[in-house]
């Protein structure tokens, strides 16, 4: 029997065009609903994700190694002896790791934006960094003694604590220098504790033949460096002792901070240039604009200064130029620029190495002072690296102090 399709619900019975529309409502909701989750729960993700990417920057640590030889030398006809350690004490060498996250790097250089908060002023990494250079470069223990049936200075170089970090590792490679001031000529050192900012060193270093009448007038002088194997030795600090104010009838054991190194031979002079960035290029400009005051190296009292720029990464010496040579010059303006191609992600890794040299015809050059310009360089050099960072395509201008 024919029934009426739309009266075949019965009274009152929804027609199936409503159904259908009521349907496709209810189906665009839920798919609303599971796409509105999906798209949170990816926003949070890659928040996180984007997040770390600029938090969790990791640098690979470079290659240390040394061979060691002992100075025996001493003026006054003194002779200086490293021992081996006191029986009974266990020398430590235990390393301070500290296990660093690591991203690739292409999460480094998703944009210059990531580069920049990573390295502009007031980065968390860059100011602790920084702050260990200029206020916290830990502390030595060591002891003094002189034994007088014998005319022997007795120096043991015990342990260090809290050492900055000078690697890109996040760690250091320390030894110490030993002098006794003013002859800086003959020096001992100690050994190398590898990836260690709390070495042990427990090592005994004995001056014989020594008069106590010229000890008295002799400072103790120690400093502690990082290992370079590949690049110049990075100093930690120093501490300095006058010998005529230390009790040596026995030994003397004493914890000093250490202090900023500085240049024992005098004023190597200044030099002034410029650093300009250009994220866009991928290049930065080294210009060598002047110098002033330089360390006469000639027997005349002049000098014939020439600079050379060095481009290294990760300890690897990547390319080479130089300015002309200034004729008895000490005051030399140059005025000279020169473009260095340095990727983005690079830029954590790479050291520009300032060189102003003295020209000799008939000898070696002789080198005048040095500047290391990088993120991890000394406080001065570093505010100059952060500032061309933060400052992309201008350059910017600083006078910096030759170092030896």
């Amino acid at each position: 029997m024919y029934r009426d399709p739309v009266t075949a619900g019965g009274p009152g019975a929804p027609s199936r065009d409503v159904l259908l529309v009521s349907a496709i409502i209810t189906i665009s909701l839920s798919v609303t609903i599971v796409l509105c989750g999906i798209c949170q729960w990816c926003q949070r993700k890659l928040g996180k994700r984007y997040k770390n990417s600029l938090e969790t920057v990791g640098t690979p640590d470079s290659g240390r190694g040394r061979s060691e030889k002992k100075a025996i030398k001493l003026p006054a006809g003194g002779k200086a002896v490293n021992t081996a350690p006191v029986p009974g004490q266990t020398p430590h060498d235990e390393s301070d790791r500290r296990t660093e996250p690591r991203s690739s790097v292409s999460d480094l250089v998703n944009s210059l934006t990531s580069e920049m908060l990573m390295l502009s002023p007031g980065s968390e990494d860059d100011e602790a960094h920084e702050g260990c250079s200029q206020e916290n470069l830990g502390r030595i223990q060591f002891s003094v003694g002189y034994n007088f049936q014998e005319s022997t200075l007795t120096v043991k170089i015990m342990k260090a604590q809290e050492l900055p970090a000078k690697d890109f590792s996040g760690t250091s490679d320390p030894f110490v220098k030993i002098y006794l001031l003013p002859d800086k000529k003959h020096k001992l050192e100690t050994k190398v504790k590898r990836k260690n900012l709390n070495p042990h060193w427990n090592e005994t270093f004995l001056f014989e033949g020594f008069p106590y009448e010229k000890v008295v007038q002799r400072v103790l002088y120690l400093q502690v460096l990082d290992y370079d194997r590949f690049s110049r030795n990075d100093p930690i600090g120093e501490v300095s002792i006058p010998l005529n104010k230390v009790d040596l009838t026995q030994m003397q054991t004493f914890w000093k901070e250490l202090k900023p190194c500085s240049d024992g031979s005098g004023s190597r002079g200044e030099l002034l240039l410029s650093l300009c960035y250009n994220p866009s290029a991928n290049s930065i400009i080294v210009n060598i604009i002047k110098a002033r005051n330089l360390k006469a190296m000639d027997i005349g009292g002049t000098s014939d200064p020439y600079v050379k720029v060095w481009l290294m990464y990760k300890d690897k010496r990547v390319e080479k130029k130089k300015t002309v040579t200034m004729k008895r010059n000490l005051n030399p303006v140059f005025n000279e620029s020169f473009i260095f191609d340095i990727p983005t992600e690079k830029l954590r890794e790479t050291t520009i190495i300032i060189t102003v040299m003295d020209k000799d015809k008939l000898s070696r050059n002789d080198v005048i002072g040095k500047i290391y310009l990088s993120w991890k360089s000394g406080p001065g050099e570093v505010k100059h690296w952060k500032d061309m960072i933060a400052r992309p395509r201008q350059p910017v201008a600083q006078w910096h102090q030759l170092k030896a």
